[in-house]
């Protein structure tokens, strides 16, 4: 069968590129557990992470960690960060393609597809509708993840007011990203939002990771990215990497230092 989003891409006579990653250190812990895990890798900035610079999160973590680290890899993560920025209908059918491909591709091998649209940004993905998928049938005023209602999806988000309700088909997992930089009104305001599930704070060493983090019990994160199977109203705790182990501003939890 034809996959039906590149189908339309030719139509249209726009440029199919792909735009999801299934080869990481992520997806290979989330394999184990059964999950064909799929990531959308970008370059960070004020317009599709707009709360990463108040965070102080962008080097530390966001541009610099894992495979983010290499010339050739953010090369790549520009190029899709353009494409989303001058082309965002093409760029959104070719992530429906890509996802239609994990659907088929996870069946096969027995596994659960699941997907991280914001791997390396913060894009309220759930307010693009309509135009992107224009002529594709009564379904064209959905977003992605009304697109795709047998598609769990997950992400980390700085956004503290996201509101999600009734924009999915309950598929759309969100955990709050802490940072002691970001004004304590605006944390407050985001691990209070009912839409996040759970909230995600970046330690200095694994081996400094407390029992309770702001009078919420802490769970290892950094085992798998697999977040939506685990407890809400928890701290899931990660830790530092790349140029986030040298990172003392606050965005990176020092033991003795911010608890």
């Amino acid at each position: 069968m034809r996959n039906p989003y590149k189908a339309r891409l030719s139509n249209l006579g726009l440029q199919y590129r792909p735009i999801l990653g299934t080869a990481s250190a992520k997806t290979i812990k989330g394999e184990k557990l059964g999950f064909l895990t799929a990531i959308v890798y970008l370059v960070p900035d004020d317009i599709i992470c707009s709360m990463s610079k108040l965070a102080g999160c962008r080097e530390p973590c966001l541009a610099t960690s894992g495979r983010g680290a290499f010339l050739k890899i953010q090369k790549q993560r520009q190029a899709k960060t353009d494409f989303f920025k001058q082309d965002q209908q093409a760029f959104m059918l070719s992530v429906a393609a890509d996802i239609w491909a994990l659907e088929r591709k996870a069946a096969k091998r027995g596994m659960t597809p699941l997907v991280r649209l914001n791997g390396t940004s913060d894009i309220c993905y759930e307010n693009i509708t309509g135009q992107w998928m224009a002529g594709m049938g009564p379904e064209h005023a959905l977003n992605i993840f009304q697109m795709f209602p047998e598609v769990q999806f997950y992400d980390y988000t700085k956004h503290p007011s996201r509101n999600i309700a009734g924009k999915t088909p309950g598929n759309y997992d969100l955990t709050y990203s802490f940072s002691g930089i970001t004004p304590i009104k605006i944390t407050r305001k985001g691990m209070a939002n009912p839409d996040n599930a759970r909230v995600a704070v970046v330690f200095h060493k694994r081996s400094d990771i407390p029992a309770t983090f702001q009078s919420m019990p802490v769970v290892d994160g950094d085992d798998t990215d697999v977040r939506h199977i685990e407890p809400t109203g928890v701290v899931v705790a990660l830790y530092s990497k790349g140029r986030g182990k040298k990172d003392f501003s606050g965005f990176v939890q020092h033991k003795g230092v911010h608890y």
